[in-house]
């Protein structure tokens, strides 16, 4: 079993992502530079944060033209679970796999905080570990977190029961408090806070090991 992360100039949590699935989950995980158009062998793909391309024009806007992503459509059309955190949630929503978009916060400026989130959906396994409304506890960093969707794409949303995570207390004025999403598969996950560094016993904070565990199931 092995998970690919998928790396662009710029991405900058990569490595926090592989020392979390690889040093304290044991899954034996890989680095994918974004010119990769071969994703054979591979049963789970995350996106990590950071700033790919240096955010210029919109977050996620050139990355989503990576020749990687092109494969990544296809890995998603045969059912393989994709996980895209913070910019790799931007990133999704400009490939067109998860619908809204990511936009600047509220208050216009960065944030680095811990948020409170309740689990909103156990439908797709990635909240297998969780029951309905559990409270856990993710660090976020974003400037463009904002998660925003026309009124048919939220009901839509609604309907498919495909809000994975709301924020307790809304940081920056994502509509409905979302947090993170699935597609209506259930085998893709954006989410804005980050996982990954809420995996170690040394950090405090082991919230994220729940979600990233099941990148394998």
């Amino acid at each position: 079993m092995n998970i690919g992360i998928i790396v662009f100039p710029g991405s900058n949590c990569d490595r926090d992502v592989r020392w979390a699935t690889e040093g304290c989950l044991g899954i034996s995980t890989s680095f994918l530079w974004h010119e990769t158009t071969d994703l054979s062998g591979y049963d789970a793909i995350v996106i990590p944060g950071g700033f790919s391309y240096g955010d210029y024009l919109r977050c996620g806007a050139i990355a989503r033209f990576a020749p990687v992503l092109n494969s990544l459509i296809s890995f998603v059309d045969k059912g393989g679970k994709v996980l895209g955190i913070c910019n790799g949630f931007q990133i999704l929503t400009e490939l067109g796999l998860l619908q809204g978009a990511l936009t600047r916060n509220k208050n216009l400026h960065f944030i680095c905080d811990r948020a409170n989130l309740s689990i909103e959906s156990t439908k797709s396994s990635w909240m297998k570990n969780y029951k309905k409304h559990d409270s856990i506890s993710l660090p976020i960093a974003h400037g463009e977190g904002r998660y925003q969707c026309s009124n048919d794409v939220l009901k839509k949303l609604q309907d498919d029961d495909s809000i994975a995570l709301r924020y307790a207390h809304n940081p920056n004025g994502s509509i409905n408090d979302i947090a993170g999403i699935t597609n209506k598969k259930g085998n893709v996950l954006g989410m804005m806070p980050h996982p990954e560094r809420a995996c170690d016993d040394a950090l405090g904070n082991i919230d994220g090991k729940s979600i990233l565990s099941t990148l394998l199931s």
